[in-house]
């Protein structure tokens, strides 16, 4: 799976667009929409639905074992959760025909494990995906002498793994006014995955310590972080003070940045904004301060503080976020 596959659905399709345009006109709960779609894939979880596995003949006198089971529900409601709160997200019925008829290369694996061997995989021919009136339907041959496929049989069996989820990327969708819905029309299964879960995810970490680095990769490459930038600097001429929304995606955003391996300069950038400071790693700005200005020596050391010279800090980035934030109430 590829961020660059992810930056081009991003931006090329123009998913977002009218959202970054709600954004700069002063609509700070697009970040939602806009922060949701730029994370990468998407996950959906639920408890297992008509789940089996069960031994199947190999046709060499052996066996295998044959999952079954649904991946996902059609036209029901999943409660999704982030900084701002509770919201809900639906797949609607037929939102899987497109990406299925394309052949997607997909995975099945436990807690989305893309570093693991695959315990099946559609390439292979051993993982089958299918759409019905319920939702995706997936069939995964796998080997039961493998000591892992063997560990989740374990726990299956003992009903320590019991829920379901997949991996993919949003190709159509539509939000509620007030973004507290998401209908998710057409989805992009290739690079994806289907997965045997132990928890839930929250959207907001995005699961996994894999997923959520791939996620703050694919934030980084999506232009998001110079859509916020702008955004913050328009707060900044219009002489306001930064909203506790924007502090509190801004923590959401720069967390997910520090987890990525390419975060740097973007969470400089944005910090160098909010701030009202040179970016330490702009050379040609290093002397001039956000209003034109030669900078002073007290600007530069608090920027360079803040992003710790090297790199920053997390957990003194959502500090002085936080700070900022009681104060803007």
């Amino acid at each position: 799976m590829t961020t660059h596959k992810f930056r081009t659905a991003y931006r090329s399709r123009g998913l977002m667009a009218e959202f970054e345009k709600r954004l700069l006109e002063g609509d700070t709960g697009a970040l939602r929409p806009i922060v949701r779609q730029a994370i990468g894939p998407n996950t959906l979880d639920l408890p297992f639905k008509d789940v089996q596995l069960r031994a199947k003949p190999d046709g060499t006198g052996g066996e295998r074992l044959l999952f079954t089971g649904y991946a996902s529900v059609v036209e029901a409601p999943f409660t999704m959760w982030d900084w701002y709160g509770d919201y809900v997200e639906i797949v609607r019925a037929g939102a899987f025909t497109k990406t299925l008829s394309e052949d997607p290369d997909v995975i099945f694996c436990l807690n989305h494990d893309w570093l693991a061997a695959p315990m099946a995989r559609t390439k292979a021919g051993t993982l089958r995906l299918s759409e019905d009136a319920t939702g995706l339907w997936t069939e995964a041959d796998i080997d039961g002498t493998r000591d892992d496929v063997h560990r989740v049989q374990s726990c299956m069996d003992a009903g320590e793994l019991d829920a379901m989820s997949f991996a993919f990327f949003v190709t159509k969708q539509s939000w509620s006014p007030d973004y507290d819905q998401r209908d998710i029309l057409e989805v992009g299964m290739d690079g994806g995955d289907t997965s045997v879960v132990t928890f839930p995810a929250n959207p907001a970490t995005t699961g996994t310590t894999d997923l959520r680095a791939r996620a703050g990769t694919a934030l980084v490459r999506s232009g998001v972080p110079a859509v916020l930038l702008e955004h913050l600097r328009a707060e900044q001429r219009a002489g306001k003070a930064l909203s506790s929304s924007t502090m509190e995606t801004l923590q959401e955003v720069l967390d997910l940045i520090a987890a990525s391996d390419v975060g740097l300069d973007s969470a400089q950038e944005i910090l160098s904004g909010l701030m009202g400071v040179p970016n330490p790693d702009d050379e040609d700005q290093n002397d001039v301060g956000a209003d034109g200005s030669a900078a002073d020596d007290d600007s530069k050391q608090e920027s360079q503080s803040i992003t710790g010279g090297n790199g920053h800090d997390p957990a003194l980035v959502r500090e002085r976020l936080r700070l900022q934030a009681v104060a803007s109430k």
